[in-house]
């Protein structure tokens, strides 16, 4: 079997690195070879120039193939698995017209794993290891109250007036702040047009406490039921969100009070306009330690008194292995595809797994990706 890595940008790295290091036969796709070279050239030669057709060419059934590409060329790797009899893997959320090949999968016995990442990824992996907990533990009772919340974000690890820089691509950040969200807050939904309207502080448990700001980020209804949530139980609190460093909000006003007003195609190039800017200004200098931070809590209550209340907490920055971000994003695609290789996954498409082992050796992985990772018991 043939591992077929598509993309070596920001965040893919350590997880390519450390499957060839693992011994994998690995093929290195990227639309710019020079640029592969610069990242895995010292450790494999086979590095090709990516195209559709070129993969298709390459790709043999019961071969894996990782798309760390931009998110709207994954299904088109996805359907090409299927005719060739090979298994999927990505990093991002999965849209609808991947979750439509489902059945296909499964009638073909391949596997596509998606949402193996940092967010979506590691933080799926903490709320299921917490819901399992909570259903194993003597507090258990559907009459409790619930309340759950799964904060992440990267944010510079030494701050800066503009509270945050870029790893990733300016445009992608700015188009999420122009996205709508939808939660739950006290019982009832709430659903923002914009993150600055419905910005809160955070109290995050590290061992030297701090605060940040969040805000909801996408639709977090649907991740009830993908977290195991008994539609019996009384939710009063549920949101999955992003967190920036305090004085975030203050800095981007003024970003926030332009892309209100943009729109078409005009909207569309001022964006870009935007982005290489911000790109100049506040990109991470090299060898400048970046920060991931992420917290995923849940709280039972019962008759106002709290019977169960645990939160994973981790803190990770850059250090001499290279960014937190690219060790937390493709570290875990890289477990995603030796547990394809070992069958561990069902055929289908699928997200981060919950099943118990699984989680229980991912988890204790990622534990050695950051500087600080632990289950607070509140």
């Amino acid at each position: 079997m043939t591992i077929h890595w598509c993309g070596t940008g920001l965040s893919s790295g350590p997880g390519l690195r450390r499957l060839i290091e693992n011994g994998h036969d690995v093929v290195v796709w990227n639309r710019t070879v020079e640029k592969a070279r610069e990242a895995v050239g010292d450790l494999t030669q086979d590095i090709r120039a990516y195209s559709l057709e070129a993969l298709a060419a390459a790709l043999n059934k019961g071969d894996v193939a990782i798309s760390m590409l931009p998110a709207d060329q994954h299904v088109a790797i996805a359907r090409l698995c299927l005719e060739k009899g090979a298994h999927f893997v990505s990093s991002s959320y999965i849209a609808p017209e991947m979750a439509a090949l489902d059945h296909a999968f499964r009638e073909t016995g391949l596997v596509s794993i998606n949402e193996v990442g940092l967010d979506p990824g590691i933080d799926h992996l903490m709320a299921h290891d917490l819901v399992a907990r909570y259903r194993a533990s003597p507090a258990y009772s559907v009459e409790n109250v619930l309340s759950f919340t799964s904060y992440c974000g990267g944010v510079p690890k030494i701050p800066n007036p503009f509270r945050y820089k870029f790893s990733w691509a300016p445009v992608g950040v700015l188009k999420a702040l122009r996205s709508p969200s939808r939660s739950l807050k006290n019982f009832s939904e709430l659903r923002v047009a914009r993150p600055w309207d419905a910005i809160t502080r955070y109290e995050a448990p590290l061992p030297q406490p701090e605060s940040f700001e969040v805000y909801p980020n996408r639709d977090s209804y649907p991740f009830m039921a993908e977290y195991r949530f008994d539609k019996a139980w009384k939710v009063r609190d549920f949101v999955r969100g992003t967190i920036r460093l305090n004085g975030w909000t203050e800095a981007w006003g003024p970003v926030f009070r332009e892309i209100e007003g943009l729109e078409g195609p005009a909207g569309d190039a001022r964006l870009a306009e935007m982005a290489a800017e911000f790109l100049r200004n506040n990109a991470y200098a090299p060898g400048e330690p970046d920060r991931v931070v992420l917290f995923v809590s849940l709280k039972a209550e019962r008759e106002g008194r709290v019977v169960f209340h645990e939160t994973w907490a981790l803190d990770a920055w850059g250090d001499a292995r290279g960014s937190a971000m690219a060790r937390l994003v493709s570290t875990p695609v890289s477990f995603a595809v030796e547990s394809v290789l070992k069958r561990e996954i069902a055929a289908g498409v699928h997200p981060a797994p919950h099943d118990p082992k699984i989680l229980d050796s991912w988890l204790g992985q990622v534990r050695g990706l950051a500087q600080y990772m632990e289950r607070v018991q509140h």
